[in-house]
């Protein structure tokens, strides 16, 4: 059809076009990340939100370096005092390597334990085990004379121990954990200065490590595994395995068999349950496994059957996490309780709540919420989040 011949056209509104979107699959997408009303909530906990111990729920406290100074003459006046800096917190090591370091510096002594030590003595810790080791910085009586060398002392240890020191009243063995950043009085744990990743599921800041922010992690079903008991390893007791072949894996599984008594012909449901641990979770000591003949036996470090098919479901191929699927199912993550953050982003709070207590709302609550929320707040915290929880309030409303 030929276009019409005119000069001009009036009273049309404009066309407006619209791009159609598709509904997100993505498993990290909430209606929270999509609106950005969650990225305003990350914000507002970083910048007003108060912290508390995930131990003792106590608030946490921090100090500035003349607060500290004033707050050790106060509370230990006339006490004989160890100045210490905590350098290692419940991990394992011999720490050999740093207490050659700490020695060239000019300490002499540190206390590990619980146990103050003598470095010249070259201390042998077990490696295997967990251990918590701070520097004794200096010993000292506290007295209103000694100002400059208390805080000498308390500089060195805030730098040995990043920002973080222990004063131990030597009389009444009593510690005090101090610190410049978020610090529980009781305990002694820290926390970093929040910033608003620490509250993003899709940050490693934030992101609960056992499930990556996810809120679920994949879980191996005994149940799939060993489908009947009755049956023993030769005839197919393990259904990830099969009925027994001249197979590297099921000598192994008959060496841990033969660990406790036990041979491919017996039924499952005669074992013990250290037996059935072992074969699915692995042990901790060498185990000897037979060779083929000729072959002398081999030592081996039995990893069991469930880490391996978690390994196959989450770094296998594509085939291999098939088969790897047969066996396993999703879960809610245990370590944050399907809330996808770390347990420090979660002892943060306004008002009583957490960030995920309010990102768990619906909308219509949120706003509600929100609306009310500045009048649960002190006055510094007001002044700080009265624009952002405006902003989120007016997201909340018009959704």
């Amino acid at each position: 059809i030929e276009r019409p011949d005119v000069d001009a056209i009036s009273g049309l509104s404009p066309v407006i076009a619209i791009e159609q979107k598709t509904i997100s699959r993505n498993p990290r997408s909430t209606v929270g990340t999509i609106t950005e009303i969650y990225d305003l909530l990350r914000l507002l906990f970083a910048r007003a939100a108060d912290a508390f111990s995930y131990e003792t729920g106590e608030p946490m406290v921090r100090y500035s370096e003349a607060q500290l100074q004033e707050l050790v003459r106060e509370e230990f006046k006339g006490r004989e005092v160890l100045v210490l800096a905590p350098l290692v917190r419940g991990r394992k090591g011999h720490y050999k390597e740093l207490f050659e370091q700490l020695l060239r510096q000019g300490f002499l002594r540190a206390r590990v334990d619980g146990k103050v030590i003598d470095l010249t003595d070259r201390p042998r810790l077990d490696r295997y085990k967990v251990h918590d080791i701070e520097l004794v910085v200096d010993r000292l009586s506290i007295r209103a004379g000694d100002k400059e060398r208390l805080a000498g002392s308390l500089a060195t240890a805030m730098k040995f121990g990043k920002g973080s020191l222990i004063i131990l009243d030597l009389k009444e063995e009593r510690s005090r954990y101090l610190s410049r950043h978020l610090m529980c009085p009781t305990t002694g744990i820290a926390y970093e200065e929040p910033e608003p990743n620490l509250f993003s599921f899709n940050s490693p800041y934030g992101a609960c490590p056992r499930c990556s922010g996810l809120g679920q992690v994949t879980e191996v079903s005994l149940a799939k595994i060993v489908p009947d008991r009755r049956k023993s390893v030769r005839k197919g007791a393990l259904s990830p395995l099969g009925s027994y072949k001249n197979t590297w894996v099921f000598r192994q599984v008959e060496a841990v068999l033969d660990n406790f008594g036990h041979d491919l012909d017996t039924p499952v449901e005669d074992m013990s349950d250290a037996v059935l641990h072992a074969i699915l979770n692995g042990l901790d000591e060498p185990l000897r496994v037979s060779s083929n003949i000729g072959l002398s036996d081999r030592k081996v470090q039995f990893e069991g059957i469930i880490p391996f098919i978690l390994e196959q479901a989450e770094e296998g191929t594509k085939s291999a996490r098939k088969w790897a699927e047969q066996f396993t199912h999703m879960v809610t993550c245990p370590t944050c309780a399907g809330t996808r953050l770390k347990r420090t982003a979660l002892h943060f709070k306004l008002a009583g709540a957490n960030i995920h207590d309010l990102a768990s709302l619906s909308i219509a609550d949120l706003h509600e919420r929100m609306s009310g929320l500045l009048d649960e707040l002190e006055p510094r915290q007001v002044l700080i989040a009265r624009e952002v929880v405006k902003e989120i309030t007016a997201r909340s409303g018009f959704l």
